[in-house]
């Protein structure tokens, strides 16, 4: 191991590349949420797969992954990610920080700070912007409100501390993510209701067709990457991408939790919901061998979780600033609510939702739903 930097403090800043570095990034969690009753430990095999195999992302992203040790102690990590399908802003090429974790020591986060701002600079990224574990479509934004509560499935949690030990290094928000609960037997607007009965004699609304499954999730990616391509820090699913994604959806969901609206045949809409696996994997402890696989395979297909989370939706530019754009998002909506009634879901999370979203917004508290935590993104110049 080599150290990149040294300070008055002892603190060494060392490249995750081999096998204890590796190992001390992925298991400093552990330490640091072990008085935290709302944190729930991710499953070590998919972060590891995340950080480090995470291929399909490589294909365009370059990353690099620090740990920060005082003597031989992990007292923090970060990552630093350049992707090449980010766009520019305002001209200047954009890089990103993750997976940041740190005892509050200020000290420790200008370290790692700096680091992943060092490695930046010489990729030729003029500015700075995170979290991003590890891109806009994975895991995004710095909790800052409601610690108490346990994150949902691809949502992120942090310590009360992480916000002021970023901005002491001169990082400034710039976008607040919103995630919203509501239960699943809300009764909608009678104006909703009517504008959905009326739009049904020309929208079809249906599940996942798992016959022609990879017709229909690349259908999703499309339907995604253009519902989003005017949104804040759009950056598109490529195909390799989303494959991993169906992988996944594949393996969790059943086929209703995926639901299509069709017009004249042609798909324009989607929403897909997952089942809340932190509510199933709370007690592993990130370890799924020898019997994890069993238990969380059980509480999945057989208990089922009694949470679910909409995290992918959209709908087609073409119909979003007309009267039919709101109401194809709220016949997914109702259409993937049924599935959930149907299997005891008690609670859904909807989001992250922009919160400048207005509309997005707009719909979503009109079925009763309350924000349930805010998220931050944090951007600096280099």
């Amino acid at each position: 191991m080599t150290s990149a930097g040294t300070d008055s403090g002892g603190l060494r800043i060392i490249e995750a590349r081999d096998r204890t570095t590796v190992k001390d990034f992925l298991r400093l969690p552990e330490r640091l949420y072990a008085d935290d009753p709302a944190w729930v430990p991710p499953l070590h095999l998919e972060q590891r797969q995340r950080v480090f195999h995470n291929h399909p992302l490589f294909e365009h992203s370059e990353v690099r992954a620090w740990v920060a040790y005082r003597g031989d102690r992990p007292v923090g990590r970060i990552t630093a990610q350049l992707d090449r399908l980010q766009p520019p802003v305002e001209g200047d090429r954009l890089g990103y920080f993750g997976m940041l974790e740190a005892e509050d020591d200020a000290a420790v986060f200008a370290a790692l700070l700096e680091t992943a701002q060092d490695w930046l600079r010489t990729q030729g990224a003029a500015r700075i912007r995170g979290p991003y574990n590890l891109s806009i479509n994975e895991e995004i934004g710095l909790l800052v409100e409601n610690f108490e509560d346990p994150p949902y499935i691809m949502m992120g949690h942090a310590r009360p501390w992480y916000q002021a030990r970023l901005e002491e290094q001169g990082f400034a928000g710039v976008k607040d993510l919103l995630t919203y609960t509501v239960r699943p037997d809300f009764t909608a607007p009678e104006v909703m209701q009517k504008l959905a009965r009326r739009a049904l004699r020309r929208v079809r609304i249906r599940p996942l067709d798992r016959r022609r499954k990879a017709a229909d999730f690349e259908a999703m990616r499309d339907i995604f990457n253009d519902a989003w391509s005017g949104n804040w820090g759009f950056v598109p699913f490529t195909r390799a991408e989303f494959a991993e994604v169906a992988k996944m959806l594949t393996l969790l969901l059943d086929h209703d939790y995926v639901q299509i609206a069709e017009i004249d045949e042609r798909p324009v809409a989607f929403i897909v919901a997952l089942p809340n696996i932190n509510e199933a994997i709370r007690d592993l402890n990130g370890r799924v061998l020898p019997l994890g696989w069993a238990r969380l395979l059980w509480r999945l297909k057989v208990r089922r979780p009694r949470t679910t989370r909409v995290a992918l939706m959209g709908v087609r530019r073409e119909h979003q600033f007309s009267r039919l754009g709101p109401t194809l998002a709220f016949l997914v909506i109702d259409a993937v609510r049924e599935a959930m009634i149907k299997r005891g879901v008690q609670t859904v999370e909807m989001g992250w939702i922009l919160e400048d979203n207005a509309g997005m917004r707009h719909i979503i508290e009109a079925i009763g739903s309350r924000i349930y935590k805010r998220y931050r993104v944090y951007q600096k110049s280099l």
